[in-house]
């Protein structure tokens, strides 16, 4: 198994200056969001993924690896968001975050200020805990 993305010692802060105001912005409120409601502390994956705690996971077809168990990338065009989708009451929380699409693993943002953020609290406190028995 190689998995290409993994912690780095990157310092979160030298990485969100390197953005935009804006986006160096809402990363920064993303990393005190996330911080308070995991309880976990910023770690660079990466190049460009902020993330918080670390679970395993184990895949039937046999690939395995080790990913953040919430967190965020703060792209260009669109804020990509981790972890938020896999507790069964998630959909009915993103119903109410504001606008919003997803994909595979991510809930996309084009603007933080654009969505509920204690909607997005509650979404990463879902998606932490569903983690919980994998966390390394």
């Amino acid at each position: 198994m190689s998995q290409t993305t993994l912690p780095t010692d990157v310092p979160v802060t030298d990485f969100l200056a390197t953005l935009d105001a804006r986006r160096s912005a809402e990363g920064a409120e993303l990393v005190a969001l996330f911080s308070s409601v995991t309880g976990a502390p910023a770690v660079m994956w990466g190049p460009s993924i902020v993330g918080f705690g670390t679970y395993a996971y184990h895949y039937a077809s046999g690939r395995e690896g080790i990913w953040p168990r919430a967190g965020f990338s703060p792209r260009k065009a669109k804020l990509s968001l981790y972890g938020l989708q896999t507790h069964p009451d998630a959909a009915a929380l993103l119903e109410r975050l504001g606008p919003h699409t997803t994909g595979a693993d991510c809930v996309y943002v084009t603007r933080l200020s654009a969505i509920d953020l204690e909607v997005l609290r509650e979404l990463v406190a879902l998606g932490w805990s569903v983690t919980a028995d994998t966390a390394v």
